[in-house]
């Protein structure tokens, strides 16, 4: 309990510095408490409080200057170690704790448009994997597939629950003759991919829609679901409907969390984390659409590919992909 409240304290203090700026103004020369005011705008006094406790964390020296590997991990994010956006989730989690209180007393749940640091960490630390993994270990995996997206100019892409379009976009990078269309509930957040695609040069091949993925219509060669499924209030009705969609060689493509096949206690770490979030987050959020399954984090893999059988998929496979995070299925 107590390492677990160092932790949670040392990353909100690491939110303060991203949001901030400070993180920058250090890489940037700011190593005393008068520089860093200035630099990045703040109270000297503060300034020299967040140095000090930086650096008995260890994100600093004791000369104040970035440790070993924290541009990495806290500045570059376009980078395959970003990892800034944990403390964004510690933020996100704590500040909605109350509403998931009463929602535990009421049974109903909190929608995930409330969640917006949750909504932007998710999208920022999962950006890497997608950026450096997608196109390179993931979809090659599956050579049929990796070849098509390849070779076949006007070959189509669905992207279900794609958040903030980082998935979308990363898929028309690495393959430049596909189109992908991009579908969230969150309209917040189809705002965002909007605005992303258009930066990353690619809004011409790549398109958003906010609404159900139950609903989605359309003919695809490939239909992705990037760590959504669990949180969809009616998985197999969207798994059923992406069937119709698919082209006659057509695949769904799904990664989603990387958990034991049964209940186990003491879990380990990562499924510790997923557990907290399902409590905090994915479960109230799907409990407020009304679902007809209310999974949460922990989708097993035994679970998913029941779901897949019950849409229709006689050869649901888990694929042979190492992630720490995620695991890996095609449908077909």
């Amino acid at each position: 309990m107590f390492s677990a409240l160092t932790g949670a304290l040392e990353l909100c203090t690491v939110e303060v510095g991203r949001q901030l700026g400070l993180y920058a103004a250090v890489r940037d020369g700011a190593d005393n408490p008068a520089d860093l005011a200035k630099a990045a705008g703040i109270d000297e006094r503060y300034a020299r409080e967040w140095l000090e406790q930086q650096a008995a964390a260890g994100f600093l020296t004791g000369a104040f200057t970035l440790s070993p590997g924290m541009v990495e991990v806290l500045l570059d994010e376009g980078g395959p170690a970003y990892a800034g956006p944990i403390s964004e989730f510690a933020l996100g989690a704590a500040l909605l704790t109350p509403r998931v209180i009463e929602a535990f007393r009421t049974g109903a749940g909190v929608p995930y448009s409330a969640y917006e640091h949750l909504r932007h960490g998710i999208a920022g630390f999962n950006r890497p994997m997608f950026d450096h993994l997608l196109a390179t270990e993931w979809l090659p995996a599956v050579p049929e597939i990796d070849q098509r997206l390849r070779a076949a100019p006007g070959a189509r892409i669905l992207d279900l629950g794609c958040g903030m379009g980082y998935s979308s976009v990363a898929l028309a990078l690495a393959y430049p003759l596909v189109t992908v269309r991009g579908v969230d509930l969150d309209e917040h957040s189809v705002g965002e991919a909007r605005r992303i695609a258009a930066e990353a040069g690619v809004a011409d091949r790549v398109s958003f829609t906010a609404g159900d993925a139950a609903a989605a219509g359309g003919d695809y060669d490939l239909i992705t679901v990037f760590e959504a499924l669990h949180d969809m209030g009616d998985p197999v009705g969207v798994l059923r409907n992406a069937r119709s969609l698919l082209s006659p060689e057509g695949s769904v493509f799904i990664a989603d969390e990387r958990v034991s096949d049964e209940f186990t206690a003491p879990a380990g770490e990562v499924e510790r984390m997923q557990y907290a979030f399902s409590v905090l987050h994915c479960l109230p959020a799907t409990r407020a659409e009304n679902p007809v399954v209310a999974n949460g984090t922990i989708l097993r893999a035994p679970t998913l590919l029941g779901w897949a059988r019950d849409a229709g998929y006689a050869r649901p496979e888990v694929l042979d992909v190492e992630n720490d995070f995620w695991r890996f299925y095609r449908l077909r």
